[in-house]
């Protein structure tokens, strides 16, 4: 640097003094905007775009595959082009040299200048570190390819290691051996152009075919808010709970359950379960069962079928329904099966099908002993079951009348017991919606419901 430079440098100096403003407050004054308005942007997202919520983790999900937050994933791709033995060089060995090398910085570019044109070796670097990292991420979003996709995989290869490591070469390669200025700048700006091309079109067109080709991603729903896992946790019962603890969870002696048929259980919505029991020790009698007591074991760490989400919802359930200590969510109340007007129709929609599935379908499912009588659909409900039909339009002695009304009835296959088979009859007015339901042809929709109730002019 010769003198002339030096005094040049130095007057510009100055006269950015001058010009310039003071750290307090007009620096901080300028920060405090730039966070708030970076504070406004995120409580927005969160607001109005939000994050899709998950399952709760099942350690027992041995498919799913943990991935970190999307500033990561680059590194997480980055990952998959190491051999597992070496897998530490790319997570630890590689990112400490970058991190190294930046922090080192100042000491290893002696570069005076400022101007960009006067740093090609740091732009061009850095165009391309920011290219692959960019392409890294997007390709951590496809899916990875399967075994037998041996091109793809090698389009990722290059994209992500091969091409970006050959370029870095060669730019410091070029900044030592090209000493003529112009000719340095336009080899290495050709270079890093040629790389970050070839790394978009390979990264690009690899993830773009794995996302084009991938079968279509099943949405898993998960009940988010209280009331969604009430809702849930409601159904989930009426599957897996009532046939035991019945409807109301007030059996205290298991009834026509193969195996516990005549055992003493406590209920488990009375005050005895409800206000000694934690949400904690609800869930873990439900995941892992009471073998000594006959219980099965129900969560999928266990060898059953719920996942930890699926269990929470119907400990939630229960909680908010037996527990009188704890205030339902308004969004939550006026659920469950509604009640009729004066002079209302029930339709199956909206009054049969929440009726069935609180208190018969954890029995009148496939896989049950049910003289094959299934009631998860209207279909169901008017055609299957060995005594079939089980239910006729308008008529009052159809068998499912007779047995929620206490009677046993003699069908083809032998005698039908009364129903449900716990000994508890259906309050009167699910009796009565029912009987209303099949005296008035057993209408499906709302609208069905609604022309039966309007009279014949």
């Amino acid at each position: 640097m010769d003198e002339k430079f030096k005094q040049r440098v130095q007057s510009r100096y100055q006269q950015a003094l001058q010009r310039g403003e003071r750290f307090w407050p007009d620096s901080i004054y300028k920060d405090l905007l730039v966070s708030l308005g970076l504070f406004l942007l995120l409580i927005g997202l969160a607001t109005f775009v939000g994050v899709e919520p998950e399952p709760r983790v099942d350690p027992n999900d041995t498919a799913y595959v943990p991935r970190p937050e999307w500033y990561f994933l680059f590194l997480f791709e980055f990952l998959k082009f190491i051999p597992g033995q070496l897998e530490w060089v790319g997570a630890i060995v590689v990112p400490g040299i970058g991190v190294t090398v930046l922090l080192l910085l100042p000491f290893i570019d002696r570069n005076f200048y400022r101007h960009y044109s006067k740093r090609v070796l740091a732009l061009t670097v850095m165009g391309v570190i920011v290219v692959d990292i960019v392409m890294l991420t997007i390709m951590a979003f496809a899916p990875a390819p399967a075994p037998e996709q041996s091109a793809i995989k090698s389009m990722q290869m290059w994209a992500g290691l091969i091409i970006p490591a050959m370029t870095l070469i060669l730019l410091y390669a070029f900044s030592g051996i090209l000493k003529e200025p112009a000719s340095q700048r336009k080899t290495m700006i050709t270079t890093a152009s040629i790389a970050a091309i070839a790394i978009i079109v390979l990264a690009g067109g690899s993830a773009f075919t794995l996302q084009r080709n991938a079968p279509p991603k099943e949405k898993v729903a998960v009940a988010g808010t209280i009331p969604e896992q009430i809702a849930q946790g409601e159904e989930l019962y009426a599957v897996n709970c009532t046939e035991c603890h019945g409807a109301d969870g007030d059996v205290t002696v298991i009834q026509g359950v193969e195996g516990l048929d005549g055992k003493v259980v406590t209920p488990i919505s009375s005050k005895d379960v409800m206000y000694t029991f934690t949400d904690d020790t609800l869930f873990n009698i439900i995941s892992d069962g009471l073998p000594e007591l006959g219980m099965v074991p129900f969560g999928t760490a266990s060898g059953g079928e719920l996942s930890p989400g699926e269990i929470g919802a119907i400990v939630t359930y229960m909680r908010y329904t037996w527990d009188d200590r704890v205030e339902v969510p308004e969004a939550a109340q006026g659920g469950g099966i509604p009640a009729l007007a004066e002079g209302e129709v029930p339709s199956y929609d909206v009054h049969i099908a929440p009726l069935t599935k609180r208190y018969c379908v954890s029995c009148h499912r496939a896989g049950k002993e049910n003289n094959n009588y299934l009631m998860t659909s209207y279909e169901e409900m008017l055609n299957t079951g060995d005594n079939a039909p089980n239910v006729v339009a308008g008529d009052a002695n159809s068998i499912l009348l007779q047995v929620i009304q206490g009677h046993e009835v003699e069908g083809k296959t032998g005698t039908i017991n009364i129903m449900p088979p716990n000994g508890k009859l259906l309050k009167d007015e699910y009796v009565d919606m029912l009987i209303r339901w099949v005296m008035a042809g057993m209408p499906q929709t709302a609208e069905d419901a609604a022309a039966a109730a309007t009279p014949a002019p």
